[in-house]
């Protein structure tokens, strides 16, 4: 049985590809890698000019419909909550790092940096609590893997951005950081830091491969926060956050919502049982939705489709 991989072509795709790669190859499992180029790959437009939900992961998740590879990498960040017929998320490995990190050009923290400066993001979920924690900065757009993004900073264009820590441990990088921002002021995006290893329902053979690269913790707490997005019907572009740790048996999972200006902040927490993931991350939304993050949502994707 030769398991066949499927991944975007960037450096940090391949990196987590050669990782799962590696770890089936430890269980004696043959494999093969197949790189897939996908729309947000091509396209140099802003993530919401684009569509966002699913721009990095619709033409891999075709490619495993279409039996060319048997598990597609994800990171589960990238990756819409809408379920697909014929797929499941049979694996989390361990998750890495969920904390947002700070590169400023002149290595200062965020509050160190002038009024005014330009910080370089393309999430609206990182722009809005960075306005909620400073009002006098300038949000500007980025695009590009993490090496293009880093060029534009050193090039002037920005004089901070703003990635996550996970990516930048991976490609060895993290020795550029300025400032692990607490997780207090910037919660992380759903699925932060964690891999989903999808593979078709059908195919019982390559998902009980895949059950070895499992970590119940990380399961758990993804599904937890996977499910608080889709309750909420936000997507994956809107300014929604949530942390969901497994700690002492019991699950927590911390949310919130945003206003896309910063001017306004709706959270909560909800906890319970591992084995009641889903339930606990539907009981949150619907207990901000009771409390206004429905309006928030609403406003900033009517705010992403004026623009």
């Amino acid at each position: 049985m030769t398991i066949r991989i499927g991944t975007r072509g960037s450096k940090l795709a391949l990196w987590q590809a050669n990782w799962v790669q590696a770890e089936l190859e430890k269980h004696g499992y043959a494999v093969k890698r197949c790189i897939i180029s996908t729309k947000g790959d091509v396209s140099t437009a802003s993530l919401s000019q684009v569509g966002g939900q699913g721009v990095f992961t619709k033409e891999i998740q075709r490619s495993l419909l279409a039996d060319e590879v048997d598990v597609a990498v994800h990171s589960l960040k990238d990756l819409p909550t809408e379920k697909i017929e014929g797929l499941q998320i049979a694996a989390v490995p361990q998750r890495e790092s969920t904390v947002d990190c700070l590169i400023s050009r002149e290595g200062q923290r965020f509050e160190e940096l002038p009024p005014g400066a330009r910080i370089g993001t393309g999430s609206l979920r990182r722009g809005a609590q960075l306005l909620a924690w400073r009002s006098d900065i300038v949000l500007t757009d980025i695009r590009g893997n993490v090496d293009s993004r880093l060029a534009k900073l050193d090039d002037g264009q920005y004089d901070a951005i703003v990635l996550a820590e996970a990516g930048l441990k991976r490609l060895n990088l993290d020795g550029r950081i300025s400032e692990r921002l607490p997780e207090q002021r910037i919660v992380p995006a759903i699925g932060q830091g964690a891999l989903g290893l999808e593979c078709r329902s059908q195919d019982k053979a390559t998902a009980a491969a895949l059950e070895a690269l499992n970590d119940p913790a990380s399961f758990w707490a993804v599904t937890a926060e996977r499910s608080f997005l889709a309750s909420l019907l936000a997507g994956c572009l809107a300014p929604v956050a949530a942390h969901a740790i497994l700690e002492d048996g019991r699950l927590q999972l911390h949310g919130r919502v945003i206003a896309r200006d910063g001017s306004q902040v709706i959270e909560g927490e909800e906890s319970g049982s591992a084995e009641d993931a889903d339930l606990i991350g539907r009981k949150l939304a619907d207990r901000l939705s009771e409390a206004g993050a429905t309006d928030l949502i609403n406003q900033a994707r009517e705010n992403s489709n004026s623009v």
